[in-house]
């Protein structure tokens, strides 16, 4: 069976959803971690009023007894706290006519799904596009992507992220980011933004303070590591097999992301190939190829390489403006402000946790789609056999 995810649910509706499929039996399911990456994603300096009433928790609705996937298809389920500010204006049975009770949106943010959902749907309420174009969504991800953490974690790989630039302020790029340092920042209370420089994270900070003073918002950069991936994964023999466009489809999916990078792929561009590729070594001792620097981002030919999967995620700023832009009401016709009801002024640290998400459930994806196995022994079998033969190649 082949594994894959679903999401469901609106911004204001009673519940978000999660449903894998395609999961082994067997894999331990650790709640706990789930609820940690939860609240890694509503964290961050920049967050909005949202942040305050939603305290996210995942609910186990099927799939999993005793604590181990059954083979059958998983469902998470997180509640909206909010939505008992919106039980008449989301009703799935009676509508309200009066508009005051609809919350109807009439006039699209620019940079928004509104205005291109609303002439797709052909809906003059734009509520009906924004609460499932909302990246609240992201949390129904991020629940579906812990699972597929604790998955690869059984197999020794780890997904971590952290943030590179908010704004015109960014990391030094000849700063080396270590995946120690990256982990480190589950750990460090003290990390408003998910920095590994302080004094850079200081400067983010206050960019984000003057975006919001103003009334606007700020975009960024994050950075996703993949570590401990065995070389193989993914395919050079069909388009829709890279490793490396599944990565930047799934990343790109995310709410604001507009630009994925691959290891120096943007860089690489500008250089001569001397300076661009990476030589190839043999580990005697550990009986394995290796890279002399990872300048590809850990896959070449649309497959893994064995070094760290290292790719960016690049977010314009949100687009629901304290200040907002001009737009036109779409029933009237006539000039006038987009909405607003409330909005973060960044997320980049956010839209990273989103990112590690969804870079597990492609690798899981693939690792299964390599591996197979109806339960976790299985994989495993298939897995060390595979090591085995790399080893002795």
């Amino acid at each position: 069976m082949m594994f894959h995810f679903l999401t469901s649910g609106e911004s204001h509706g009673p519940v978000l959803t999660a449903v894998l499929v395609g999961l082994p039996a067997e894999v331990p399911v650790d709640l706990d971690f789930v609820n940690e990456e939860l609240a890694r994603r509503q964290a961050g300096y920049g967050r909005g009023a949202r942040m305050k009433i939603e305290k996210d928790q995942a609910t186990i609705l099927s799939g999993v007894r005793f604590g181990r996937t059954i083979g059958s298809p998983l469902t998470l389920q997180i509640e909206n706290h909010d939505w008992v500010n919106w039980r008449t204006a989301m009703d799935a049975k009676t509508e309200p006519y009066d508009e005051v009770e609809r919350k109807s949106v009439v006039r699209p943010r620019p940079g928004h799904a509104d205005l291109a959902g609303a002439l797709k749907y052909n809906t003059k309420d734009i509520r009906n596009i924004l609460e499932r174009s909302s990246a609240r969504e992201t949390a129904a991800r991020v629940a579906a992507g812990a699972v597929a953490k604790l998955f690869l974690s059984q197999f020794g790989i780890e997904v971590a992220s952290h943030t590179v630039a908010v704004g015109p302020v960014a990391l030094s790029e000849s700063r080396a980011v270590t995946f120690d340092e990256i982990q480190a920042l589950r750990s460090r209370t003290d990390s408003r933004l998910r920095c590994v420089d302080e004094a850079t994270e200081d400067e983010m900070v206050r960019i984000i303070q003057q975006a919001a003073a103003e009334g606007n918002t700020v975009g960024g950069c994050f950075e996703v590591v993949g570590k401990g991936i065995v070389a193989g994964l993914g395919s050079h023999v069909s388009w829709e097999t890279r490793i490396d466009g599944l990565l930047a489809r799934a990343v790109m999916s995310i709410q604001a992301v507009k630009a994925v990078e691959i290891g120096d792929g943007i860089q690489n561009a500008f250089r001569f190939g001397a300076q661009v590729h990476d030589e190839i070594l043999y580990q005697n001792e550990e009986r394995r190829f290796s890279r002399a620097s990872n300048r590809s981002g850990g896959i070449e030919g649309g497959m893994t390489n064995g070094e760290e999967i290292r790719l960016r995620g690049y977010l314009k700023p949100i687009s629901t403006l304290k200040t907002p832009l001009k737009s036109v009401d779409i029933s009237s016709k006539t000039v006038n402000e987009a909405a607003f009801e409330r909005s973060d002024v960044s997320v980049v640290p956010a839209a990273g946790v989103v990112a590690e998400a969804m870079v597990a459930l492609v690798l899981t994806g693939c690792f299964l789609e390599k591996f197979g196995g109806d339960s976790l022994g299985e994989t495993r079998r298939n897995y060390d056999g595979y090591c085995d033969q790399l080893r002795n190649f």
